[in-house]
């Protein structure tokens, strides 16, 4: 069997898979996009895609929430079955190698030095403070789509002028220095991943961070658009949610593309655990289809996340 992660090698996804699966035989895989990832689930080539989903500093990720969005019923068996929390420390991470390489005598010398900073979009936001506090205005800010393919395009950098924010893992696996240590705003800052797969595959025991049973709430994720000019739709929606004792804890909205301003509604929700589970979360989706334009279920979960 195998899981897919966002890749390259050393992205905060391969950490979270490699936690994830550590006590199983399954296969970490590395793929190009958050895409392939479902697509190779849908089409059965992985059994499972670990994916973020939202951080705790920074919000969700929109490009998952698109993929979730499925506008053209691509990944149609494609569920949410388990989750993952992952504290996220970034690195400033330059090539500092050969005889002739540029050797700062601190920070302050670096940033000078340093013309480009790559890295994954969320990140630009998880270490917005440090980018202020440090006067990095002239420094160009390039997207990566991970934050290991800002690490690996930093390795090809001899000047030394690029700089990445990625992982620890990130710079032993491309052989990177380290000019700033746990430059995130929070101390605290955590990843919040999706294990994804097709809806008749769980994950293993072992796989779960707190084990199966250990908590007595399950979440769910359900998506619906609803007519956005009749008065009260989106009330009579979210309705549904407390009659059938779901407690709301989320709600996030993206362009429906139907057309302008239309859009799509993304409500995670939780229950006690209870016998009839199942039950309770098909009878919700079959109440929320009377008063929404269309709506599907996405995944049921075990609560994963630790009492504080």
């Amino acid at each position: 069997m195998k899981a897919a992660y966002l890749g390259p090698k050393a992205s905060f996804s391969h950490q979270a898979a490699l936690e994830i699966f550590r006590d199983t035989t399954i296969q970490v895989e590395a793929l190009p996009t958050f895409a392939d990832i479902f697509e190779g689930v849908q089409s059965s080539q992985h059994q499972y895609g670990v994916v973020p989903f939202e951080n705790s500093s920074n919000g969700s990720v929109v490009q998952l929430l698109d993929l979730l969005a499925d506008r053209q019923m691509k990944y149609n068996d494609v569920k949410v079955c388990a989750e993952h929390y992952l504290p996220v420390h970034h690195q400033l991470l330059v090539r500092l190698s050969g005889q002739d390489a540029w050797r700062p005598s601190g920070l302050e010398e670096a940033l000078t030095h340093v013309k480009k900073f790559y890295t994954h979009p969320q990140a630009w936001g998880q270490c917005s403070a440090f980018l202020s506090r440090n006067d990095c205005k002239h420094i160009v800010r390039q997207d990566s789509s991970s934050t290991s393919e800002a690490a690996r395009v930093v390795s090809e950098n001899e000047a030394g002028t690029c700089a990445a924010i990625a992982s620890n893992l990130a710079a032993e696996e491309y052989g990177l220095v380290r000019l700033a240590d746990s430059i995130e705003d929070k101390g605290d800052n955590t990843t919040r991943f999706f294990i994804v797969a097709k809806a008749d595959i769980s994950v293993p025991k072992s796989a779960l961070q707190n084990g199966i049973g250990s908590s007595r709430i399950y979440k769910s994720l359900v998506s619906f658009t609803i007519d956005h000019d009749s008065p009260g739709t989106l009330a009579d929606a979210l309705s549904i949610f407390k009659m059938h004792h779901f407690n709301l804890t989320s709600i996030n909205t993206r362009p429906s593309r139907l057309r302008p301003w239309h859009y799509i509604f993304f409500a995670e929700c939780e229950q006690k655990h209870h016998q009839h589970q199942a039950d309770a979360i098909t009878n919700l989706i079959s109440d929320l289809e009377n008063v929404a334009m269309s709506c599907r279920n996405l995944g049921s979960w075990e609560d994963q996340l630790m009492p504080v």
